[in-house]
């Protein structure tokens, strides 16, 4: 996979947040659809969502999340 680019990297990070309870401004839309085809995110009824690929790579990137 080719390095994130700094607004993927954000996104990605916010979306983190997201999953542990922070409120987050909106993602941009082409951004979440780059990273669901990455399989970092998903989208579901309550909008974009962090995958667990999506948290290890946060976590392998020396970002880690508070849900591992």
């Amino acid at each position: 996979m080719d390095p994130l680019t700094s607004d993927q990297m954000e996104a990605l990070r916010d979306l983190a947040r997201k999953k542990s309870g922070e409120a987050v401004g909106f993602v941009n839309i082409s951004t979440a659809r780059t990273l669901t085809d990455l399989g970092l995110a998903q989208r579901s009824r309550e909008g974009w969502e962090i995958t667990h690929e999506g948290s290890a790579l946060l976590v392998r990137q020396g970002r880690p999340t508070e849900n591992g």
